[in-house]
């Protein structure tokens, strides 16, 4: 391999000949190998995206050679394309801020607009990653802004398979109308309910996740770009600045909008802690919806089989004919993925001092994770389990029948006392409600039918 010898304020080292990154992300992967991956391409869009609107924006106001522009733009254009993503090198766990990510971003610019110019990589005398590049900027409001836009963008995608889940709740509420229950409390025969209402009621838990997720995800329009080192906006033109949020918004396609105050929203995290919070209030109401899902499904012959799962996959390696609820389950783990991350994203909001938080990068790769691992597992609750689920009404009926819980309809005729006591007898001899109640002579066969109907106790 051939290599190029590259300089900073730390040093020489050498770097890949071909490679469009340079020293200073070099030296960022070989500081930071934490978690094996990489920055996400919504993310190394969004730089793109950044580099490109500042490049203009510099231009507009003469601050910046109309040829450099011209360049910086054509290979922002062809990272938005897919190109040039391997050549981010950095983890997303690192020290500094972000400012590898931010230097990979113009280190990969620069290289690529010194290519388009004729001159060969390396070569800074032509397009500089900082004094070009990077200009009228800082990894302080570079990396923000990019975090936010990428967080909105993968929001769009999140709260686009709520509303498929939401829909799909909404139908199976409307087809188990009629089916009728025994409803539970502390795991114990409460009394019937709808089966329809059950899932009515995850159908409205999940459209106030949506709203939740929706009234957080505006925080992620308000961006600090331009504030540049601590939100004082030193050497950045007044113009400049004020070009920066409606040119990114154009090229983005999100509605972005300059941060009221600059210095607030340089030093401050708590917007990302709000959506994050969101995230997790969503996720602990779909484990709880599955955590439903599956008990109401347990058997197939010793459990409540009062609903199917659809079958996706074989249970047991062992178990012939076993199958298990895989999908709830999938849908649990990713809500204790992002529950966890919640902790990390809260701690890294509280860590800032002064007019910086060194713990960003470990804030937006838990976020992103959060929001991706939303994203995927209500896909596949949607798709592989809710529209599948069907109702065993016969089964459902008998759990009514055979149920102590429907005592309490008669409670209002008798008195609680009374009531217990023919509760206590039906369990002790496993007859019925209806049995001991027409051995006790208390009401009449109709007056009996009439009182214990489920569709009156519904």
């Amino acid at each position: 391999m051939s290599y190029r010898i590259e300089s900073d304020s730390i040093g020489s080292k050498k770097v890949p000949a071909d490679a469009y990154y340079g020293v200073q992300s070099l030296r960022g992967r070989e500081n930071f190998q934490i978690t094996g991956q990489r920055l996400r391409p919504e993310f190394i869009d969004s730089l793109a995206e950044i580099k490109k609107t500042c490049a203009i924006s510099n231009h507009a106001v003469e601050e910046l050679d109309g040829k450099i522009k011209e360049a910086i733009c054509v290979a922002c254009d062809e990272i938005l394309e897919g190109k040039f993503h391997d050549q981010f090198i950095c983890d997303p766990i690192q020290g500094g801020a972000g400012t590898t990510a931010n230097m990979n971003a113009n280190e990969v610019i620069a290289n690529r607009a010194i290519e388009i110019l004729g001159g060969t990589k390396g070569d800074y005398s032509i397009v500089h990653p900082n004094d070009h590049v990077n200009r009228a900027q800082s990894t302080n409001d570079v990396i923000p802004t990019a975090a936010k836009m990428t967080a909105a963008k993968l929001l769009k995608k999140a709260l686009f398979e709520l509303e498929r889940l939401n829909d799909a709740l909404m139908v199976k509420a409307k087809e188990f109308h009629n089916v009728i229950k025994m409803g539970r409390t502390q795991m114990q025969d409460a009394v019937p309910i709808r089966l329809g209402s059950e899932f009515g009621a995850y159908s409205r838990a999940i459209s106030r996740d949506i709203l939740r997720i929706k009234r957080a995800m505006v925080e992620m329009y308000a961006i600090n770009l331009g504030g540049t080192a601590i939100g004082t906006a030193l050497n950045a033109h007044p113009e400049y600045v004020d070009l920066l949020a409606p040119t990114l918004s154009r090229i983005s396609n999100l509605p972005l909008t300059r941060a009221h105050d600059l210095v607030d929203g340089t030093q401050n995290l708590d917007s990302f802690a709000y959506v994050s919070a969101a995230l997790k209030t969503c996720a602990i109401s779909c484990s709880k919806m599955a955590n439903d899902f599956r008990l109401m499904s347990s058997g197939p012959r010793c459990g409540f089989e009062e609903i199917n799962l659809p079958a996706m996959q074989n249970g047991s390696s062992i178990m012939p004919g076993k199958v298990n609820p895989v999908i709830p389950e999938v849908m649990s783990q990713a809500a204790f993925c992002i529950i966890g991350n919640d902790m990390t994203i809260t701690m890294a909001a509280e860590a800032g001092q002064l007019e910086l938080n060194y713990a960003e990068p470990v804030l937006y790769h838990k976020l992103f994770e959060s929001i991706v691992a939303l994203t995927g597992a209500v896909q596949t609750l949607t798709d592989n389990c809710v529209v599948g689920i069907t109702a065993n009404e016969e089964r459902c009926r008998e759990l009514v029948e055979g149920s102590v819980g429907v005592i309490t309809a008669i409670c209002p005729k008798v008195g609680y006392a009374e009531s217990a006591d023919i509760a206590k007898t039906a369990i002790k001899t496993g007859e019925s409600v209806r049995e001991v109640l027409k051995s006790k002579n208390i009401f009449s066969e109709e007056e009996i039918e009439k009182i214990l109907d489920p569709q009156t106790m519904v």
